[in-house]
Formats: structure tokens, C-alpha cells, sequence
């Protein structure tokens, strides 16, 4: 048994690892937090409009869209850790600025609407920075370790987080929970501040990196295009839990803000146990996991949108929420243990910008479908369409796979001639 924990938990055996990882529970529970305070303050605003709810979500994500692909680039030229530490200072300030709105009542939906896009914009450059930056703390022996870690320090947090918040809304109002939030960003500077910069591993650095040089990589590796394609339609359709989630729970069980905490709860319990299952990987996985993964989500998120009681939707959401979490590890792998570590930031910007930076599209899609259809369309839109978008690319990739067995090599054509 000890072994197994020693085995699972090996990442952390690294100082600075340690560091980073206490500072990203501490803060990623408070966004958590932030994105339960986030979305009922917003449906209180607008007498539960699921249309406002997908515009803000859209807002938040934007810029993912206009930005990432530079933030990645900024992550391959200049020092991460303090690139991470400018982040979450800003972070910070703006959550700080909206508790206070709020607390004195005089926020207005404008300014959810302008808080999103301040996050988004710091999130372009924080998240492939933050990425990126594992494998210079723990090499790359120990990156499958520690991006599973990362993933389940992050639903830990998605666990605690939205329940806490429920009973915190219920209590003191929206407001503090966004003061807590703005609290939370100190804890990974203070992190980032402590750690020993001379274990961090060198990374040769490149002053003219150049976004293209990242594209150009990327487009030579159909290893890595494949899994990019299934997270791009995947992202676009299903994950859109920020949304439809906080509508199933309101419009279709009549929950209070405790018992939608509660409901997001079993999503990311669903998420951790799917984050413990890939502490054991140890190599890149193959692409018929990747895809097998994506087709269970989009099985299991249809069938969630079926749930005829809360306690039915909650063990369902449960097993989408390890489906989803599964899936996107496995695709994470297997791009970033396949990407050059040269252009690193840049493809994991790629793959920040085609998860997340998809979600406004997908938010808006989704939106106006539940707000016209009922919240459960939404969970049935997204489920069928990743269903369909996931046999599309397989196949997809399996006609060019024929094609490029059929085509006709240097040897084959000589062989040809002579006969």
C-alpha cells in the first residue's frame, strides 16, 4: 500500500513541485469557488437567463481565441515562474475589484461581462505557461506523474470548491466568495517566490521565437494533429458544464445554491477518480485510448441529459465527469510527451487555445439550444454531437491511413517500370 502511494504521489517528491502544487489547490479551489459565485450571480441578474450565462462564459474564453497562441510564444522566450507570478497578481486584482462591487451592491451584469474578459486575457498567456512549466520542475521522467497530479490537485479543488461555495453564497452572498478567490492567487506567488531556481531544469530559450515555427512543427506530426482534432470537437460541443450544468440544476430539479454546488460536486468527483486512474502512467498512450476515451464522454453525457431525478443526474454526471477528465489526460499525454521540447509552449498554446478557446462558440451553440430546447437539450446536444464529431474523425483518419498505404513510393514505382 505504501508503495503504491509512494508510486503515485512520486512527483512530489520534488521541492519545488511540492511548492507549486499546495499554491494550485489553495487557488484553483478558489476559482472554483469563483465560477459556482460567478454563474448564480449572473442568473440572478437576469432572472435565470441561460442566454446571458452562455454570453459571459463566451466572454471569459474569448480572448483564449485572440491570445493564446502569443502566450504560449511568450512562454517559450522569458522566464516562466515569473511569467506565472505577473498572472496571478493580475488575477487577483480584478477578483478583488468584482467582490467589492459586489458587496457593496452596486454590481451590474457589465461588469461580470468585463471581469471575464480581464480572467480570459490572463489566462491566455497563464495556462500554457503553467503547462509548460512542469517539465522544467520535474523532467521529463516524471511529466506523466505530475501532469496527472496536476489534473488531480485541480478536481480536489473542483470537489471542494463549488460545494464550499454553496454554503458560503447561502451565508454571506456571492461577494465573499469572491473575496476568498482574490485571496487564493497569493498563495501560488508565494509558491513560485519560495522555489529554488537553481533545480529548475535548463530549457534553451529562443528571443526570436516565432508563433509559425510552433504551427509548423505541429502541422508535420499527424501523431499530434489527430488528438488536437478530437479535443477541438470534443471542446466544442461537450465541455460546456459551466453552462449547462448550472441550468440543469436550477430550471429542471428547482436546487437552491447548495444543492447546485452539490451537483457540480459530482461532477468533479467523477474528474478525480478519473485523475487517480492516470497517476499510474508512466508512458505516451496511444491513440485508440484517446479515442476511446472521447466516445465513452460523448455515450455518457447523452445519457446525463436523460436523468429523470437529481440523484440519477448526480451518479451520471459522476461518470461523465471521469470520462471527460480521462479524456482530456490522455489527449494532453499524448501530445505533450510527443511535442519537441523547443516548441513546447507553443504546442501546448495550441492545445489551450482548441480546448478552452473553442468554448465560446460551443457556449453560444449550446446556449441558445437550452434556452429553446430546456436545459437537458444541452446535455443532449453536446453528447451526440461529440459522439458524431469523434466517429468523423476516426474515420477521417483512417481513409487517410488507406490513402497513404495505397500511395505509390519511389521503390514501388521503379519496381513498376521494369516490369
Amino acid at each position: 500500500m505504501r508503495a503504491r502511494l509512494r508510486n503515485t504521489f512520486r512527483s512530489l517528491s520534488v521541492r519545488n513541485f511540492r511548492l507549486f502544487a499546495a499554491g494550485q489547490v489553495l487557488s484553483v479551489s478558489g476559482t472554483w469557488m469563483m465560477v459556482v459565485a460567478q454563474d448564480w450571480l449572473v442568473l440572478s441578474l437576469t432572472g435565470d437567463s441561460g442566454t446571458a450565462l452562455g454570453a459571459v462564459t463566451a466572454a471569459q474564453f474569448a480572448p483564449m481565441l485572440l491570445l493564446t497562441l502569443y502566450g504560449g510564444r511568450l512562454a517559450d522566450r522569458y522566464d516562466k515562474r515569473r511569467l506565472l507570478m505577473g498572472c496571478n497578481l493580475v488575477s487577483g486584482g480584478c477578483a478583488i475589484a468584482l467582490a467589492a462591487l459586489d458587496a457593496g451592491g452596486a454590481v451590474r451584469l457589465w461588469h461580470v461581462f468585463l471581469f471575464a474578459l480581464c480572467l480570459g486575457t490572463v489566462n491566455a498567456v497563464e495556462v500554457p505557461t503553467r503547462m509548460s512549466f512542469v517539465s522544467e520542475m520535474v523532467g521529463p521522467d516524471l511529466l506523466p506523474n505530475a501532469s496527472a497530479l496536476s489534473a488531480l490537485y485541480f478536481n480536489v479543488a473542483r470537489v471542494a470548491g463549488p460545494a464550499l461555495a454553496g454554503l458560503i453564497i447561502a451565508a454571506a452572498g456571492t461577494g465573499a466568495v469572491m473575496a476568498l478567490n482574490a485571496v487564493s492567487y497569493l498563495a501560488v506567488v508565494a509558491g513560485l517566490w519560495k522555489m529554488r531556481t537553481g533545480d529548475l531544469l535548463p530549457v534553451t530559450r529562443d528571443d526570436s521565437a516565432r508563433v509559425t515555427d510552433g504551427l509548423r512543427h505541429l502541422a508535420s506530426r499527424p501523431d499530434l494533429v489527430v488528438p488536437m482534432a478530437l479535443v477541438l470537437f470534443v471542446g466544442l460541443f461537450g465541455l460546456n458544464f459551466q453552462l449547462t450544468l448550472p441550468l440543469l440544476a436550477k430550471t429542471v430539479f428547482h436546487a437552491d445554491a447548495a444543492s447546485f454546488g452539490l451537483l457540480t460536486t459530482a461532477f468533479a468527483a467523477g474528474s478525480l477518480l478519473a485523475a487517480l486512474a492516470t497517476t499510474a502512467r508512466r508512458a505516451r498512450p496511444s491513440a485508440r485510448t484517446v479515442t476511446g476515451a472521447a466516445l465513452g464522454f460523448g455515450v455518457l453525457e447523452t445519457v446525463a441529459g436523460w436523468a429523470p431525478t437529481y440523484l440519477t443526474a448526480a451518479v451520471l454526471l459522476a461518470g461523465t465527469g471521469f470520462a471527460s477528465l480521462y479524456f482530456a489526460q490522455a489527449a494532453n499525454h499524448r501530445i505533450q510527451l510527443g511535442s519537441d521540447p523547443r516548441f513546447r509552449g507553443r504546442v501546448l498554446a495550441v492545445y489551450t487555445l482548441i480546448l478552452q478557446g473553442s468554448t465560446p462558440l460551443g457556449a453560444l451553440l449550446i446556449g441558445w439550444i437550452s434556452a429553446h430546447l430546456g436545459a437537458r437539450s444541452g446535455l443532449y446536444a453536446g453528447g451526440l454531437l461529440s459522439l458524431a464529431a469523434t466517429l468523423g474523425v476516426l474515420l477521417a483518419d483512417r481513409t487517410r491511413a488507406r490513402l497513404r498505404a495505397t500511395r505509390p513510393t519511389p521503390r514501388r514505382e521503379k519496381e513498376s517500370a521494369q516490369r
